[in-house]
Parts: C-alpha cells; sequence; structure tokens
C-alpha cells in the first residue's frame, strides 16, 4: 500500500473533542455549487475530446462529401465547414449537462460497470446531437449540414469512449497500487458495516481504503473480529483523521440524531466527506442523490468543498516551470554530475526514501554531496546536532565533500528533485520531505504538514532557514498548509531565487 507504515504504526497522544461549528441544515441545488467545481476536470476533459471529434468530423466531411482528395485541399474545405461556434458550443454545453445528470462525473464506478459507462456515454451524445438537430430546426438554418450534425454525434460519440476507456484503465492501475485511492472509515460494525468493508477490501477498483472502523459508546464488539481494525471512537475522531489522512466517514447504523449532528459538525472542521446508507437519515439528506459504492446505495450527509480548481492550478504551474527550469539548467546538471564523478569514486545521485503526501513513501533525489558511507557514521555525530527536536543539521559537517561544500551553498544540489515534481511526488513549493525515522517522532499536529505535496522549497527555507528550532520549523510549514494560495507560492519562490543567488545555503 501507498500509505506509510511509519505513520500507521505510531501511537496517537490523547486529543479534544472537535469543536462545535454552525451547521447547515438545509441543502441548496446550486448549479455551479462544490460538488461542481470538484468535477471541472473531467468536464473540460470532456469538452477538449470533443473538440478532437469535431476536427475529425470535419476532415472526414472534406474528404467524403466535399471531394478533397488532396491533403492541401483539406484545410482550405475547413475553413468554409458549414456550422457555425454557436452551434458547436451548444453541443458541448448540452452534452455536459446531460452527462452531469447521468451521474458521469461523480467519482469512478459509483456503483457502475464499464459497460453503463459507455451507455451512458453514447446516450449522452445522440441526446445532445438530437437537441443540436432541434437548435437548428428551431432557427429554420438551411445552410448548417445535417451530414456535418451525424458525424459530429458520433466521432464525439466514439472519442469519449475511448477517453473515458483509458482513464478509467488508469485510474484502475493506480487503485491496485493503492495510489489516489480515498481513505474511508466506517461507523458501525453491524452486518452492513461489515459487509461493506469486505467489498471495499477485496475490489481496489473501487478506489477506496478503508482504515477501520470507528465505535459509538453503545457499540457491541463483534464475538469474531476476523481482522477488523477498530480505531477508536467518536470522542477520538480529530486523532483518527490526522493520524489515517481520512477523507471519507461511511455511517453503516443508525444512530441517534444528536450523535449524527455532532459527527457533522466535527466532519465541517475537520474537511470529511460523510455518506451514510441510503434510508437511514432522510431528513438530514434531503434531495440527496443516491450514489453506490459496490453494491451500496448511499446519500451525502456532509461534502467537503475541495479546492480543485486551485490545486490543478497549482499542478500546471509545476509542471509548466519545471519544464523550463529543466531546460535552463540541464547544462548546469551535466557540469554538477562530471564534478563528481571526478572527485571521486560513488553514485553522483543520493536517492532516499522520504515520506511525502499522506505518508506515502518515495524515492527523492538529490546530487551526491557526502561520503559514500555517509548515513552509515551519522550516527556518531549526534552530539554536533545544532538542531533541537528531531531536525539534524551539523554546520561543519565531515561528511561533505569539496564539491558538496558548493552545491549546498547555492542548493544547486536539490536540482535533481525536479525529477519528483514532474513525477507528481513533490512540488515546487511546500514543506520538505522528511525522512521515516523523523515522522517516528512526530506528534499528532505535525502530522498536519504532511496533508499536502512536498516540496524543493517553502517558508521556512526563506524565512528561517538558520533557526535552530523545530517548532518554528513545524509552525512555517503548518502556515503554508493553512495558508497555501497560489501567490504564496510564487512570493517563495521569487525569494527562494535570491536566497540561492546570495549563497546562504549551509
Amino acid at each position: 500500500m501507498a500509505t506509510s507504515e511509519y505513520i500507521s504504526g505510531k501511537g496517537v497522544p490523547e486529543g479534544s473533542q472537535a469543536s462545535s461549528l454552525p451547521l447547515q441544515m438545509g441543502r441548496s441545488r446550486r448549479l455551479f455549487g462544490a460538488a461542481v467545481l470538484t468535477h471541472l476536470p473531467m468536464v473540460f476533459n470532456d469538452a477538449i475530446t470533443i473538440v478532437f471529434a469535431f476536427g475529425a468530423a470535419l476532415v472526414l466531411r472534406a474528404i467524403f462529401m466535399e471531394k478533397a482528395v488532396r491533403f492541401s485541399d483539406i484545410p482550405h474545405r475547413l475553413g468554409i465547414a458549414p456550422i457555425s461556434a454557436i452551434y458547436f458550443s451548444w453541443f458541448v454545453l448540452v452534452y455536459v449537462l446531460i452527462a452531469r445528470r447521468y451521474g458521469l462525473y461523480g467519482h469512478l464506478l459509483k456503483g457502475a460497470s464499464f459497460g453503463h459507462e459507455m451507455r451512458m456515454t453514447c446516450q449522452a451524445c445522440l441526446n445532445a446531437g438530437m437537441l443540436l438537430c432541434g437548435a437548428v430546426y428551431m432557427m429554420h438554418d438551411l445552410i448548417i449540414s445535417r451530414t456535418l450534425v451525424l458525424m459530429l454525434t458520433f466521432s464525439a460519440m466514439v472519442a469519449l469512449c475511448i477517453r473515458r476507456s483509458a482513464w478509467r484503465m488508469r485510474r484502475y492501475r493506480l487503485y491496485e497500487r493503492g495510489i489516489s485511492t480515498r481513505r474511508a472509515v466506517i461507523l458501525g460494525t453491524n452486518h452492513v458495516g461489515r459487509s461493506l468493508g469486505r467489498q471495499i477490501m477485496s475490489e481496489p477498483r473501487l478506489g477506496y481504503t478503508l482504515r477501520g472502523y470507528i465505535l459509538t459508546p453503545d457499540t457491541v464488539l463483534p464475538a469474531e473480529h476476523h481482522g477488523i481494525e477498530f480505531l477508536g471512537g467518536l470522542d477520538d475522531l480529530r486523532n483518527i483523521v490526522r493520524k489515517h489522512f481520512i477523507d471519507e466517514i461511511i455511517v453503516a447504523e443508525t444512530y441517534t440524531t444528536d450523535e449524527i449532528i455532532r459527527l457533522l459538525k466535527a466532519a465541517r472542521e475537520l474537511g470529511l466527506d460523510v455518506r451514510s446508507v441510503s434510508g437511514y437519515y432522510n431528513d438530514l439528506a434531503v434531495n440527496a442523490t443516491v450514489e453506490y459504492l459496490g453494491a451500496f446505495p448511499l446519500v451525502s450527509l456532509h461534502r467537503n468543498a475541495r479546492r480543485t480548481i486551485s490545486i490543478a492550478v497549482k499542478r500546471a504551474a509545476d509542471f509548466a516551470i519545471t519544464l523550463l527550469a529543466l531546460v535552463a539548467v540541464s547544462p548546469i546538471m551535466a557540469i554538477i554530475a562530471i564534478a563528481i564523478r571526478l572527485e571521486g569514486k560513488g553514485p553522483i545521485f543520493y536517492i532516499s526514501e522520504r515520506i511525502g503526501r499522506r505518508g506515502q513513501v518515495f524515492r527523492c533525489f538529490k546530487f551526491r554531496t557526502m561520503v559514500v558511507n555517509a548515513d552509515q557514521i551519522r550516527n556518531k555525530l549526534d552530539l554536533l546536532n545544532e538542531r533541537d527536536g528531531v531536525l539534524f543539521k551539523v554546520k561543519n559537517d565531515p561528511r561533505v565533500t569539496r564539491v558538496g561544500h558548493i552545491l549546498r551553498k547555492y542548493s544547486l544540489d536539490e536540482l535533481p528533485q525536479l525529477f519528483n515534481v514532474l513525477r507528481g511526488e513533490m512540488s515546487l513549493v511546500g514543506p520538505r520531505p522528511p525522512i521515516a525515522s523523523e515522522v517516528e517522532k512526530y506528534e499528532l499536529e505535525h502530522l498536519r504538514r504532511l496533508e499536502v505535496l512536498p516540496g524543493i522549497t517553502g517558508l521556512w527555507q526563506v524565512h528561517a532557514r538558520q533557526d535552530a528550532s523545530f517548532e518554528t520549523y513545524i509552525a512555517l510549514d503548518t502556515a503554508y498548509v493553512e495558508n497555501w494560495s497560489f501567490w504564496l507560492d510564487m512570493k517563495i519562490l521569487f525569494r527562494t531565487a535570491d536566497a540561492v543567488l546570495r549563497g546562504t545555503g549551509v
């Protein structure tokens, strides 16, 4: 599994109960609410796919209907294609609205099979094509090519089915490796709860990882646990969420209204989704859509507002800036590699296992700045450590090579981590990725810094790099997690560039 055993095996200190927040019991069905924003990447991908399908339809029409037998004739035929941007935009809009109505933008597989998704995709395209024909008829537009409308409908149908099939297969591979899954806990240990848990564990393609069960004061533990992990009660919810990075609570038993309201208040504070088995809390799930998790119908009691667009922008910026940076610094990286090789024997790169977002273990790349056996002799230097807490830093570390001193002074040893950014394991800006031995010593609240992707640089690097205090280190990382914005990232990057040019590294 992708979850780090270093985190899941730690003990958790006692914590306070979640504080009460105002709870809005009513629901409004907004066209562009938080749930819609969450699905915008899928909507955008579908729209782009339809654009390419439209291009294919234009080419096919130019070849078969307009007798454009030569390749040079095709651009001319495309320029006089008898369909306007307004009609095409109408087709895209109608498809998106129908696809949303069919549940095609929900979480993967909400009970739907692969065949069902393909059928719904084809049906959405056919409906969008018929409504486009209706719009042409209502406008009495005789110029629009009916043949092109037909070709657009069927090319979009084929292209969308192919894209969705490829996307689904890719998600399946990630889920089977334990990557990008939603981490859930089940509230309730009755027959329904245990059956739901078994289905989640036996079907990784559902996209869920079951972390365990939460108990209520009147819960009677089953005589045989059969490997079931009981994480604690509702009073321990904050600790459980922080320790296991929980995304969702699934309620599988009926509880009192007071208990559920207390759960929803805590979920609002902790940023959790809460769903229950359909039919349990109809008063709290007014107008909620039934969504299937495997064979179990669930309704949403609380949906956390995610910053999907902001995260997508951050990822896109990371990818674009990293590509440009790699092109710019590739000659420097080549020179560094040669210098390390000429200095002596040993690998050019130092690769270590680090703990990333939500406890995921990944291989972090750096240029080697120390002697080959640096890890083995570190314990002998503990008395020279200049940092407190779990941090380790020696100003005149005898393990650092001559080339390594220069690389560290200007932070050039971090350049290979640009490849970690491209792989999606790191971001340009974020908390530094810790090693496992550091995470083992974390307190509960220290795990907040693992809720985001680790970064090459961050607030601590530009504000308090020479500060030996572990508390300052944690406070700055936590402040970044809680106050992140795109513009904050840009400010940190500019300050990092200034720090690098001044050679403030040690």
